[in-house]
């Protein structure tokens, strides 16, 4: 892991990295090919084994290397890389490298070979749940999370604790448009 800040994230708390309905970034690598998109349909499924859900439209250059790789991770980014996360989401990385156009600096992560985008708050290494029916009708992949890191300034102990001095470290929600949210403060509901 690249930073100090990084933390591996037990995967019976896994689920609450992406709980909160932020967009991610879906990175893949198939051999020599590598390629990260944005997705705003990503939901945690299940707990043990941890399963995330999301949906990658076919015709996307991130799709083929999954399906040929069988698995990718699920990156997610902070306010601060919103013009990154509408870059990657808006053209194809079957004629060019992002990673390269883009300057994103990667790392490896501890179980896929898909790279781990720096400068997210959270990473999720999946494996692909083989279910052709949904993937060929619904574009809905099926991830197992086999790993999980978050960054601990704002997550550690199984909680996101967004505060004022790490605002740029929110993350983002995309509501449609190119328009997003940002998570705002943190409102105690009274239970663990």
């Amino acid at each position: 892991m690249p930073a100090s800040t990084v933390e591996t994230v037990e995967l019976a708390k896994a689920y609450r990295l992406l709980n909160h309905g932020p967009t991610v970034l879906v990175s893949s690598a198939y051999g020599a090919q590598r390629n990260v998109m944005a997705a705003a349909w990503c939901m945690p499924l299940d707990f043990e084994p941890p399963k995330l859900l999301v949906v990658i439209d076919k015709s996307t250059f991130t799709r083929e290397l999954i399906e040929a790789s069988g698995e990718f991770a699920i990156n997610v980014p902070t306010q601060a890389q919103r013009a990154l996360t509408v870059a990657v989401g808006s053209d194809s990385g079957r004629e060019r490298d992002k990673f390269a156009e883009l300057h994103i600096t990667t790392f490896a992560g501890d179980t896929v070979a898909a790279p781990l985008i720096e400068g997210c708050v959270a990473w999720l290494e999946c494996r692909v749940i083989p279910e052709t029916h949904n993937q060929n009708r619904y574009d809905l992949f099926i991830g197992e999370v086999v790993a999980a890191h978050a960054d601990s300034r704002v997550f550690s102990a199984g909680r996101w604790h967004f505060g004022p001095e790490h605002d740029a470290l929110r993350t983002i929600h995309h509501v449609a448009g190119g328009a997003f949210f940002v998570t705002g403060p943190m409102m105690d509901g009274g239970a663990d």
